[in-house]
């Protein structure tokens, strides 16, 4: 029983790893920065519900469920990622990572951050 409970436990603390705690070293770039790349490929990885009210041109879309399966259609081993939350940024980095991708940073839409980084400078 205590194998068992060990067991559970570790499984859980490695859940709840790979979902919350962030990725070092990966930038949070404004999405005007990103318009500006033209060699870097752009992943939208929004559900396709959400990126379709607010499309991003030139990116590919490509939702965080379909990854594992569509990673393959990436055309450039260099990417930028669009996200929805943080949970769905850490879990696509460490996926592609996997994959053998670089990603060069993230944007998540919605977030007021970066309004907020220029009114304090």
């Amino acid at each position: 029983m205590f194998f068992f409970s060990l067991f559970l436990l570790a499984a859980m603390t490695y859940m709840i790893y790979v979902r919350y705690y962030p990725i070092k070293g990966i930038p949070c770039i404004d999405m005007n920065q990103l318009s500006n790349e033209t060699k870097k490929v752009k992943l939208d990885i929004r559900d396709y519900n959400t990126s379709s009210k607010n499309a991003i041109t030139d990116a590919v879309s490509l939702p965080v469920a379909y990854l594992k399966r569509h990673y393959t259609q990436i055309p450039s081993k260099q990417i930028y990622l669009i996200a929805s939350d943080k949970i769905e940024r850490n879990l696509a980095i460490r996926m592609l990572k996997q994959k053998g991708f670089e990603v060069m940073g993230y944007t998540i839409t919605g977030c007021g951050c970066h309004g907020k980084l220029k009114d304090v400078a």
